[in-house]
This record gives structure tokens, sequence and C-alpha cells, in this order.
């Protein structure tokens, strides 16, 4: 059996030894659409993480018997095609739950905790010169008390609830699907989940129910006092209209993970700001520990397996 991972880069130092136990793996760092119809010719499982499955791909495999998404979302894929051949898809779930909360609350604290300004405020030798042996012109709140108010309560966003509450949070959600499935927290519309949160944390799926779903409109609806952390995927939160929302102290700020377009492009919005101080901005990383990266090899690996 051959397994041809077509950009396997994104998974960083991992072990693929429970992989390549299956078959004879060969691992491509990256492939441009052409490169990957010529290294899928004669692989019969292919595995992929952000390389796009179009018919085309899939027809340029004649043998292939299984395609393994190395994440949790299949958009890069088509589907129908796919099924038409009928050759199974099978992705990973769960994998990252953990590493997401992480950096969910990474996010959180340095925006709320103002940790880039005291850590500067440090290191380039303001605080040396002074006399104080204390900063208090710069304020920063406690969790405790405050509403953290999840969009999305699946998986990631119900462990999140739970560590706000070890926090000494309140907690509230909307559903983006409309079905309200989780009693333990109290379902509100959209519209009053964003005026009475401090925090906003975005941890659902990109779909034509979440597509722009935070635009100028619901920024405007936020406490100016709230920030808002974006976890799920990129375009939920149209950036512009963020970025400008920040700016101006509609709101006070926002971490983000994802983004429409991945890379960031250099002329993008959240790039171009009068206040970075009030941005917490990372590369798609949440996912991305050590401990995850190496559950979802083992977790691609075990779907060969079954699927075989």
């Amino acid at each position: 059996m051959k397994i041809v991972f077509l950009d396997a880069a994104t998974m960083g130092d991992v072990s693929f030894a429970a992989i390549e136990r299956l078959g004879d793996l060969v691992l491509y760092g990256t492939s441009s659409p052409e490169e990957a119809e010529e290294r899928v010719r004669d692989c019969d499982v292919l595995i992929i993480n952000k390389v796009k499955v179009t018919a085309s791909l899939i027809d340029a495999a004649p043998g292939l018997k299984l395609i393994c998404e190395a994440a949790t979302g299949v958009n890069n894929i088509d589907l129908e095609y796919a099924a038409s051949k009928g050759i199974p898809v099978r992705n990973v779930a769960g994998y990252s739950t953990d590493s997401v909360v992480q950096a969910t609350f990474m996010h959180i604290l340095n925006l709320v905790g103002k940790a880039q300004y005291f850590d500067s405020y440090v290191k380039d030798g303001r605080y040396s010169r002074s006399g104080m042996f204390t900063e208090v012109s710069v304020p920063y709140f406690e969790l405790a008390g405050k509403t953290i108010g999840i969009i999305g309560m699946g998986n990631i966003g119900s462990r999140v609830a739970k560590v706000a509450e070890s926090f000494g949070m309140k907690v509230c959600y909307f559903s983006t699907s409309g079905t309200s499935h989780c009693g333990e927290y109290p379902s509100l519309p959209l519209s009053r989940l964003l005026g009475e949160s401090d925090i906003v944390s975005v941890h659902a799926p990109y779909n034509e129910r979440t597509a722009g779903l935070i635009g100028k409109d619901e920024l405007g609806m936020m406490k100016s006092s709230a920030v808002l952390v974006n976890m799920g995927r990129g375009g939920i939160v149209d950036e512009k209209a963020l970025a400008e929302a920040v700016d101006a102290g509609v709101i006070a700020g926002a971490g983000l993970d994802v983004y429409a377009l991945e890379p960031l492009p250099e002329d993008s919005p959240l790039l171009n700001v009068a206040h970075p101080e009030r941005f917490s901005l990372a590369p798609h990383v949440a996912w991305a520990s050590v401990e995850a990266r190496q559950r979802l090899t083992d977790m691609i690996a075990e779907n060969i397996a079954v699927g075989w």
C-alpha cells in the first residue's frame, strides 16, 4: 500500500512511525496543484492538510481508495466527487481541544492583562528608569466576575467555558446551528450575547451560517471595554471592520489565530493599524502543540488502519 502525504511540512517535527507501519509512506513538504497530480498517480491512500482535493486530483489517482484529512475541517475536499467515485474521506476530530483551549486563554490573558505592554516596559528600560517599584498607569482587569460569551458551544467551546468558570467568570453562549443543546449555560441571541459579554470567544466552524457573522454592526453592539477572540475560522469575523473597530476604540482589543486568507497578506488591514498593542495575533497555531500534532498523526494512522 502506497500512502502519500502531499503537505507534510504542516505537521512539523512529529513521528510518522504509526503510519509507516501500515505501508510505504511518501512525504512531500508542500505540493503545488501540478505537482500534486503527478505525485498521486500510483497512491492508494492520500493524506492532505490544506491541499485542495479537486475532481482533477482525484482523477489523477486511479488507484485511490482512501482520503485522509489531517485536520477536522474537510472544506478543501470535493466530497461529492469523492463519494461518486466510492472513495471514503476520513478526518480527525478532537485531537487539538486542549491545545486550542490553552491558546484561547493565552490571547485573553495577553489582552486583558496588558502582557505586551508590561513586558516591553521592563525590557526597554522604562521600569529601571522610573524610580517606582510598580507601574499602574496602564490598568488591567480581573476575569473574575466578568462574562464570557462563547460563539459555538462544541467540544472546544464547552472546554473554554469550564476554564472560564475556574477564573470565576460567568458563561453564556450563542448557538450557530440554532440548536441550543447545552443546558448548562444560558443560550442567548447573538445581539444580547455581544452586548453583555466582556470577552467574546469564537469557536465555530465556517459555513453558510457563520460566514461574516461578526461585522461592523455586531462589533458596534459590544462593550467598549470588551475584547473579541477568534479561534474558529477566518471569515467568521470581518477583518477590516475589526481592525477599524479596535483602532477606533469601539472595542478594547482582539485576539486572532485564524484569518480569511492564510498566510495573512502583508496588506491586510490587521497589519496596518494605528494601535497594534490592542491586538494579539498568532499564525494559525492554536491547533499545533507538540502533543496535538502527534495525536493527529497517530489518529490518521488509525483512520487508515480502519478504512483499509
